[in-house]
């Protein structure tokens, strides 16, 4: 396709996963007109995937959420309401709730897809201003235990490689990541490597054998939740065979003997009990990596969202530091974001438990060094970590918090056992839902509806999985009366009474102010502006104008943990939030298709985009089909502890026996039964409180031709029990 004179080119970056690719934006006017990879972004070399291609029909006001709106009595209409009113409205009761019940009682749900300034000023509003450190993110779902895995074994959060690393590896370990589907540049990536580099190898860990593990030399297809077994095995076989780095383990580690200890139980015999793999394979994986100089491991949310999620990225981690394959080009731990900036939304203090710069609320010394740069007493501050993103809607369900303010993200699809989150989100005395779309299955539960700012209508940075910092540029008006996500909160925080503390001219003005908070820190961006970012992006740390940026940490081995050193963890397998028994006797695990995002607020519009999976569907093994009565193409009702899902069944020999999977996008907006995500649990990592979206006990059985939806429906008490305002539909339509 030829563009016409008057087109011109502006540089960006991708709104989806967190490989954070650069984007080429051809405008016309005001009006995007065509989208290509940014061949001078270090990302993806003007690579990109089928939804960034695709963005273009996502832009403008279709579908979108264009004016504020308000509910102003419980089970009454939602109305058009102008931006002072509405602003006024949601600031009197959130008032009213904190003079009532204390500032605890108020709670944020934010999300990846927030720039870093957004996340600073909402984090500036609730921890500093209101008092509460009840703000929490999606991220929590998404990497919250590789968080907790690199700030246990390594002092401090944050990816010691860079993707540059990929062009120099000569094994890949991808573990829990479908990468061809999720992070398909990275997969092109090692795909590269792999042709240009005849000693280059793959392994995969997956109970599905998807596009990825089609790549690998070896697919070990484990049992859902047998991780830490498996890694443990390949550990203990470095320690037998003389493959670990005793002098490395010596001078730079501390708390080996007990990680070797805990290895040392697993042969491979044990672990392919366990992980229901052949103990050659385990044999094999352990050799392969064992021979390697440069190993890279990815993971990504097969790990990360897991009861044991922490210790499944430790004992990844434990390789690398037996083996001394960290702070060396081409090998280390990487893990692969899912959100575009869930990176950055760490760095600016975006979790429960967080303050820019990677701070502690927990911490008086991190609290004083806060207060002092926003100008409020420290004790204003709370030294208590906030509630987490389940503990958050639990706590909503039962009373102790009144009202939440959810931004940016679709809890009511994404998160696990929506059933409870519906239950919240009705028991909740202020709902407040900030988004750009309209509708969506949270906003039905909305008291009040802000109209936000997308992708390319607002300007500010994000951090992709690399540590590496993009300025996303604004390139068009927002549509109707959206604003950018930080200018809401600030202009809430006025409403507040808090007007001199944010009056903010622009997005820059707020990185400016969030910059010098990372000042000596393992966040240090110091030497990061707009203007240099308008040229190219930069990796932290990059504490220096004259800084080039970062692309390897602990290059010298000096780790951020007292004394140096980077700790080992006894990584110990423990039981998954449930087992399957003879009611529920299959484990369900869920995931992502290739060309969706999220809960498919935006990629659902684009026609494109559905094609290949226009409905929820179910994978089985051949065996348990036949077991089941369960036909290919034909409909099944699958069941939990908690819920029903219901969707066309794909009897297929790449999933392992046992093990059934489902796509997570769907919510119940296009029907009671399309959620995976009603059939999920709120177990979650004793230490990232990240939950078990990967494992759930389940049973499948056919659904007849005489028992429609509507019997499904009627069987199910949550079935009668949901239901939204039934104004909201109709009444949007009018208004927007």
């Amino acid at each position: 396709m030829s563009m016409r004179e008057d087109t011109q080119w502006r540089r960006s970056y991708c709104p989806y996963c967190g490989v954070g690719c650069g984007l080429s934006v051809a405008m016309r006017g005001a009006e995007v007109v065509k989208i290509k990879g940014d061949a001078r972004h270090p990302a993806n070399f003007g690579e990109i995937c089928a939804k960034a291609a695709h963005l273009v029909p996502t832009v403008g006001a279709s579908g979108r959420l264009l004016h504020p709106h308000i509910r102003e009595r419980r089970g009454g209409a939602l109305r058009r309401a102008s931006w002072p009113r509405a602003l006024a409205y949601a600031a009197a009761r959130l008032r009213e709730v904190i003079a009532a019940y204390g500032p605890d009682a108020v709670a944020f749900y934010g999300s990846g897809q927030l720039l870093t300034e957004d996340y600073y000023v909402f984090n500036k509003l609730a921890k500093g201003f209101l008092g509460t450190n009840n703000f929490d993110s999606n991220s929590r779902l998404c990497m919250a235990s590789a968080v907790a895995a690199y700030t246990a074994a390594f002092g401090a959060d944050g990816p010691p490689v860079a993707y540059e690393d990929i062009e120099q590896a000569d094994l890949f370990l991808i573990a829990g990541s479908n990468t061809a589907w999720c992070h398909p540049i990275i997969s092109r990536r090692i795909e590269k490597r792999r042709q240009a580099a005849a000693d280059a190898r793959i392994i995969v860990i997956d109970p599905r054998r998807t596009e990825t593990a089609d790549l690998a030399d070896l697919h070990l297809p484990i049992a859902p939740g047998s991780d830490i077994a498996l890694l443990n095995a390949m550990l203990a076989m470095l320690i037998r065979e003389g493959r670990v780095d005793e002098r490395f383990i010596a001078e730079h580690t501390s708390g080996w003997e007990e990680a070797r200890a805990a290895a040392l139980q697993w042969t491979p015999d044990r672990a392919a009990r366990v992980c229901a793999v052949p103990p050659e394979s385990i044999i094999e994986a352990a050799r392969m990596f064992g021979r390697s100089r440069r190993p890279l491991s990815l993971w990504s949310m097969g790990v990360n969202q897991s009861s044991s999620g922490t210790a499944k990225a430790l004992a990844i981690i434990n390789l690398h530091l037996a083996t001394g394959t960290i702070g060396k080009p081409g090998c280390g731990p990487l893990a692969l974001t899912g959100q575009p900036n869930a990176m950055g939304g760490r760095e600016a203090g975006g979790l429960a438990h967080l303050l820019p710069g990677y701070r502690r609320v927990d911490n008086p010394h991190h609290r004083a060094e806060t207060a002092r740069h926003w100008g409020v007493p420290p004790e204003r501050i709370s030294p208590r970590p906030g509630l987490t993103a389940v503990e958050m809607f639990e706590a909503v369900a039962e009373g102790r918090v009144k009202a939440l303010w959810i931004i940016a993200t679709n809890p009511a699809v994404s998160m696990p056992e929506i059933d409870l989150v519906e239950r919240a989100l009705r028991y909740a005395q202020l709902v407040i839902v900030q988004d750009s779309y309209h509708p969506t299955d949270t906003g039905m539960f909305a008291d009040v509806l802000l109209p936000a700012a997308q992708w390319p209508e607002k300007e500010g940075v994000m951090t992709n999985s690399e540590r590496l910092l993009s300025l996303v540029p604004r390139l068009i008006e927002p549509a109707g009366e959206a604003l950018q996500d930080w200018e809401i909160a600030a202009l809430m925080a006025r409403h507040l009474g808090f007007s001199t503390a944010f009056g903010y001219a622009d997005s820059e003005a707020v990185f400016e102010e969030y910059k010098a908070l990372t000042a000596d820190t393992p966040v240090d961006i110091g030497g990061v502006s707009y203007a240099r970012l308008r040229k190219g992006p930069l990796q932290w740390p990059c504490p220096a104008p004259e800084h080039p940026g970062t692309p390897r940490l602990y290059v010298d081995f000096n780790f951020k943990r007292a004394g140096g050193r980077a700790r080992f963890h006894a990584a110990e397998l423990r039981p998954t939030g449930e087992i399957p028994d003879n009611l529920f006797p299959l484990v369900l695990t869920t995931g992502r298709v290739r060309n969706q995002w999220h809960t498919m607020t935006r990629t659902g519009r684009v026609p494109a985009l559905m094609k290949a999976a226009p409905e929820p569907y179910l994978e089985m093994h051949p065996a348990d089909a036949a077991q089941a009565g369960v036909a290919d193409g034909g409909f099944v009702e699958v069941r939990s502890r908690r819920g029903i899902f219901v969707a066309q069944a794909r009897v297929t020999g790449e999933i392992a026996r046992g093990v059934c999977f489902a796509p997570f996008h769907w919510g119940r907006g296009g029907g009671q039964f399309k959620a995976a995500n009603n059939l999920t649990a709120r177990s979650r990592d004793p230490i990232s409180h990240q939950p078990e979206l990967k494992f759930c006990a389940v049973n499948v059985t056919p659904v007849s031709r005489a028992r429609g939806d509507a019997d499904v429906i009627a069987d199910s008490a949550v079935g009668r029990e949901r239901r939204p305002p039934e104004d909201f539909s109709e009444q949007l339509a009018e208004d927007c």
